[in-house]
């Protein structure tokens, strides 16, 4: 039941400050609190009393118990409240929240909270998301899932977040402003799954056109998001204008335009010059089509020249100045955020913005920081030259599925930073990474980093998070983290592995084969034993876990994990039996990696996160006819496994970028080329490496093309199914 209103205004009346209205003019800010509770644990926010007093200097939340019984929960914002409650659910009564399982059951009676207990942290801000989640995880969301998500930012923290969402919405608008059809338009404007790399100025329309009904369907998503952050608290950043227009702007508008060049086959967007009188003008015209649609925001993101392209002719100290001057002339004292990443910001483009009117995402801060670290390969003597920065993790690359981390070097080097010279300008944290809904525990960690302002050690840590995230710890379980957190969770400092230990059942076959995308950058920095030794740690003592979804998420997940390290063992019996014109051995070792495809692909089979109708259905639910139901399917398709077209795919290298180790995906597609591969090498046991001949994209466009139905719910019990295949596999 909904918290009842006179309780409410007693708990208002309880502070001894006057609280101020909320974002929603008349409700109290203590509201979306109790709403967020009803969300979580139907009917159980009777049981909590929410104090917000917004009059109070700093973040903070503290932790209570009233006289009634109830749990009380005072805070400066509702954020920090939602973040208060989450800390109670996971560290009093063993409940943690996560991407795998957003609801609870709470006991009758809570557990008590005996002594009061009050966090505080300087982090003024604590970000969300880069843009390429908004392709790689969220393109096919629908409100429902986004209400989810706004949840576990506010649990986690998360008071500033990107907000992309109907942006192809406002383009359109502008466009057609400057006299483009909506036809023309739709060859600029990239679809669903691809929007993030046309946003950051890489790629025009691949993946379009989107239907007319697409656009209204976003700005109303949109609008929902914006709201329901208001009601949170949490500030949204909005994509500003940077210069960005179509690569045809030259010709059609007769603009003074610079042309960035190709992005992995790809046009990018023309950058129109700052000296153009038109760029204001431009910019005037996007903003107004911003406010209209989606109001105001204090923070807009710009990224122009992101990931590369041509700066030839380009006045950067003047682009900086013009791209600030419109944000400023259209939002006063609105904030620049811009993603550090590679070359970028060009310290000559941010060298006039004044200070304070920037804030810079060190994208990559846990292997390749800019803050001002000597040890990085991406080192900045000067930081971001007086700009305040956010320290943020990254962690994960293409939405791929895995374990891998940095456990104590990302501990280590927030409380290195927050100590440094460069901590006078560092206002947070930020996590951007590409992809969600997987790898839970590092994320857990950063969340928690600003509120705990002693250095602590991952293994401290760790006891803590297990008993939250399971409710109970046993020895098996205590000992499957171990080994984790020593070996795939402790990847080298220096290392600049883009995420994952990639699975090699996702990669093309060779003879010297290794990662699955382009740029991984993997290495062998632990025993894959550690990793195999954890997953029969967890099958042991998954009976007594039964039923609890936190355990049996990360039960398929590291069994998962366990078999990919099989997998890539045995392909190394390949290896050896083909370099010693083994064909006897050559078969069986061949036989025995396509058996461990199917049974991975069995196993992800048993949980609805690992299964790739799962993600063909987000996109088909949004779909209003089968036609762009098949649109859809299609991009969702294409991302995960070609990416691109073939020029794209093959010679700019974007295959399996995106590579997803799914139910489904591994036996209709990866199986095959394996297969196809194999049988090659079996024919010829003593010739050249068959993949020379092999036209991989030949093998992969159909399946993109298809739209064969797969499965979206599970089809098996995860521990059960866990079990049994773990027996089948020789140890």
């Amino acid at each position: 039941m909904k918290h009842p209103a006179a309780v409410i205004l007693l708990c208002i009346a309880a502070l001894t400050r006057t609280v101020s209205a909320s974002c929603h003019e008349g409700i109290s800010p203590s509201a979306p609190v109790y709403s967020l509770i009803e969300r979580i644990c139907p009917g159980s926010s009777g049981n909590f009393i929410i104090l917000i007093d917004t009059a109070a200097s700093g973040s903070f939340f503290e932790l209570s118990q009233s006289a009634d019984g109830r749990v009380s929960i005072s805070a400066d914002c509702p954020v920090s409240a939602a973040t208060g409650l989450n800390w109670y659910l996971k560290y009093y009564a063993g409940i943690h929240l996560s991407w795998n399982c957003m609801r609870a059951e709470l006991p009758a009676e809570l557990p008590p909270v005996p002594v009061p207990e009050r966090r505080t942290t300087r982090s003024q801000y604590r970000y969300y998301l880069n843009y390429c989640t908004f392709s790689y995880s969220m393109a096919f969301w629908d409100w429902a899932r986004w209400e989810q998500e706004l949840d576990w930012m506010a649990l986690h923290g998360i008071n500033l977040c990107l907000a992309a969402v109907g942006s192809d919405a406002l383009w359109l608008n502008v466009l057609r402003r400057l006299g483009y059809s909506d036809s023309d338009a739709a060859d600029f404007i990239a679809g669903p799954a691809f929007q993030a790399w046309w946003l950051m100025n890489n790629l025009e329309g691949w993946g379009g056109p989107n239907p007319s009904s697409w656009y209204a369907r976003n700005t109303e998503l949109q609008k929902n998001i914006l709201s329901r952050m208001a009601e949170l608290g949490i500030e949204p950043v909005l994509p500003g204008y940077s210069g960005m227009l179509p690569h045809d702007a030259a010709e059609r508008l007769g603009l003074n335009v610079a042309d960035p060049g190709l992005w992995q086959g790809y046009h990018r967007p023309a950058f129109l010059q700052p000296e153009d009188e038109n760029f204001q003008k431009i910019a005037d015209i996007y903003y107004e089509e911003s406010e209209k649609l989606f109001g105001k925001a204090r923070f807009y993101s710009m990224d122009p020249f992101h990931e590369g392209g041509r700066t030839a002719g380009v006045d950067l100290e003047t682009a900086g100045k013009a791209i600030h001057s419109a944000m400023q002339r259209n939002s006063p004292g609105a904030k620049w955020v811009v993603q550090a990443w590679g070359a970028n910001p060009r310290p000559a483009m941010i060298r006039s913005v004044p200070r304070g009117d920037m804030l810079v995402l060190d994208l990559y801060s846990e292997s390749r920081p800019q803050w001002g670290d000597p040890s990085s390969s991406w080192y900045r003597p000067g930081g971001f030259d007086g700009h305040d920065w956010l320290y943020c993790m990254l962690l994960n690359f293409g939405g791929n599925v895995g374990l891998h981390g940095k456990m104590q070097h990302i501990i280590d080097e927030y409380y290195k930073a927050d100590s440094s010279r460069f901590s006078g300008t560092m206002l947070g944290v930020g996590l951007t990474m590409e992809g969600i809904e997987n790898n839970p525990v590092m994320y857990e960690l950063l969340c928690e980093l600003p509120w705990r302002p002693e250095h602590f050690s991952k293994d401290e840590w760790l006891q803590g998070y297990l008993r939250a995230r399971y409710g109970r710890i046993t020895p098996e379980v205590l000992q499957a983290w171990r080994l984790l957190a020593g070996s795939i969770y402790e990847c080298p400092a220096a290392s600049t592995q883009q995420g994952t230990h990639e699975s090699i059942f996702c990669a093309r076959p060779s003879l010297d084969t290794y990662q699955a995308s382009s740029w991984s950058e993997m290495s062998d920095y632990y025993d894959p034993q550690d990793v195999i030794m954890a997953a029969d740690l967890m099958v042991q003592a998954a009976p007594d876990f039964a039923g609890r979804d936190n355990f049996e998420y990360d039960l398929v997940d590291i069994l998962r994990q366990a078999i990919a390290e099989k997998g890539r063992l045995t392909y190394k019996a390949i290896q050896q039996a083909y370099t010693s014109r083994d064909t006897a051995a050559l078969r069986t070792h061949g036989e025995n990696f396509l058996t461990l495809i199917l049974l991975q692909d069995s196993l992800l089979s048993s949980r609805r996160e690992f299964m790739v109708g799962n993600w063909i259905a987000q996109a088909r639910a949004l779909g209003k006819d089968e036609a762009m139901k098949d649109w859809l399917e299609w991009n969702a398709r294409v991302q995960i496994t070609t990416w691109g077209n073939r020029t794209a795919s093959d010679t700019g290298g974007l295959h399996d970028y995106a590579h997803k180790e799914w139910s489904g995906l591994l036996a209709d597609f990866y199986y095959l080329r394996w297969k196809t591969w194999l049988d090659r090498l079996l024919a010829a046991p003593t010739g050249p490496d068959p993949a020379i001949s092999i036209d991989y994209y030949s093998l992969e466009e159909p399946w993109t093309l298809r739209k064969n139905t797969y499965p979206s719910n599970p089809i098996s019990s995860p521990i059960p199914t866990a079990i049994r295949i773990w027996s089948t596999i020789p140890k």
